[in-house]
């Protein structure tokens, strides 16, 4: 059977063609979907991240005797903040401080902290010089489980979980100075001079256990009644007695005028020169610095330091207040715990008071004077030791230093814990419960051995 012939369909029996379906357009499903995210960012930002400024507290005397030392601190500390607003702020929130006058006056320190804290809701308080203030502000933040950031030398034993302790320790201070003094100048009479409140008399015991341990003798022993300046007679006592070297804790507005009263009593600095352990560059501008010219201080910082980091400090410092401010270790101190805060807050990313004082215990910074970290025992700070010589314009040649940070030892080894905390209740009943000596001046000056 032959195959039947292959018939192709004609073009008109073929389906009439369909028109190819449109692509529709995704912009308008895009646009959507943006707006709709925009908008839940929006709600969520709003609603439930936090935009409000980190309130932060600065505790100094603005006012009184202390006055003169403090104000530039606070000056440190707001240059810290105004850096860390202009990188952004922290947490994506800016940072607003309230400043508080402590009128040199514990009781004052004590009730401004407790109202910074339930007023002001601030998150920290950077605060204090005088170890007196600091006493007074201690159980305050105690109470209310808060943080203290303590930016000055001190004598030390004290410890507390509420406070991080950013200025030196007795043995990044003191006892390296007497140990200088010792070996360096060859001083084997040592005269030992303070204001009349807490710190200068736990440091002059510090001292004078440093002396049986040397075989050194303790040539008198005077205090000068809180921010006074009437020094004349304890500098005649001194020069009756000729030490080799004066160890001075006198602070203030009392500080220079004993300068000028051991000139004027006959005692210069090559012969029996003064090791001071309060008075820094920033009490030594203008004609003060005359007065202290030849004699030495102990700290933690100088201006003068060659280093990057400092240079870096100082100018930002006087570009902000002037090119004729100058930069001292309590100063550097403030800025430094600012900035140490600062980190706290980004690593527990919070701002709470809590979380940032556990995430301050291992916090370290490449600071003016060199690399400091904060000792998680002790919650004090290592940091490294200078020893100067002021000159003529107030600035300060280094003639002795430690090279590198030195681990912070609040209790030094000469007395138990138990022993120091006892000394420091004793001298607090001894004076009615204050941390200032009431006696009248003639009562507050003694000499011719220890006590």
């Amino acid at each position: 059977m032959a195959d039947a012939p292959l018939t192709l369909p004609s073009p008109a029996a073929e389906s009439p063609a369909r028109p190819l379906p449109q692509r529709r357009s995704r912009w308008p499903w895009l646009l959507g979907l943006a707006l709709a995210l925009a908008a839940a960012w929006l709600f969520i930002d709003r609603w439930f991240v936090d935009r409000r400024p980190i309130v932060v507290g600065i505790l100094h005397s603005q006012t009184g005797p202390m006055a003169v030392s403090e104000r530039s601190m606070i000056d440190a500390e707001v240059l810290a903040l105004e850096e860390i607003n202009r990188q952004g702020g922290l947490l994506g929130r800016p940072v607003r401080w309230v400043i508080a006058d402590g009128a040199s006056d514990w009781p004052t320190f004590a009730r401004q902290a407790e109202r910074l804290i339930r007023e002001h809701e601030v998150k920290v308080i950077f605060g204090c010089w005088t170890s007196a203030c600091r006493k007074g502000v201690l159980p305050v933040v105690e109470s209310h489980d808060h943080l203290l950031l303590y930016p000055m030398a001190y004598e030390g034993l004290e410890q507390s979980p509420n406070i991080v302790y950013t200025g030196a320790a007795p043995n990044q201070q003191i006892t390296p100075a007497v140990q200088w003094c010792h070996e360096t100048l060859a001083a084997r009479r040592f005269f030992l001079v303070g204001s009349d409140y807490v710190w200068p008399h736990c440091v002059n015991r510090i001292v004078k256990d440093q002396l049986t341990g040397l075989g050194a003798e303790l040539a008198g022993e005077a205090y000068v009644p809180f921010g006074s300046t009437d020094v004349a007679d304890v500098a005649a006592q001194i020069a009756a007695v000729e030490p080799d070297v004066i160890l001075s804790t006198v602070v203030g507005d009392s500080a220079l005028p004993f300068a000028r009263a051991i000139r004027a009593a006959g005692l210069e600095p090559e012969t029996t020169p003064i090791v001071t352990f309060a008075v820094g560059e920033n009490e030594l501008r203008g004609v003060a610095a005359a007065d202290m010219a030849g004699h030495y201080a102990a700290w933690n910082y100088f201006q003068s330091l060659d280093r990057p980091q400092n240079k870096a400090f100082v100018t930002a410092f006087q570009q902000r207040y002037g090119n004729d401010r100058t930069t001292s270790d309590a100063m550097v101190a403030a800025y430094n715990s600012v900035l140490l805060w600062a980190q706290a807050v980004r690593e527990a990313e919070t701002a709470d008071t809590r979380q940032v004082r556990a995430a301050l215990r291992h916090q370290s910074l490449d600071a003016p004077e060199g690399i400091i970290a904060v000792d998680p025992e002790t919650q004090h700070t290592w940091r490294p030791v200078f020893i100067g010589r002021i000159r003529p314009d107030g600035q300060v040649d280094i003639v002795w230093s430690s090279r590198t940070a030195v681990r912070p030892m609040p209790f030094p080894i000469s007395r138990s814990r138990s022993e120091w905390e006892q000394f420091v209740s004793d001298l607090y009943r001894g004076w009615g419960g204050r941390w200032t000596a009431p006696g009248t001046p003639e009562q507050a000056a003694t000499a011719g051995g220890p006590r």
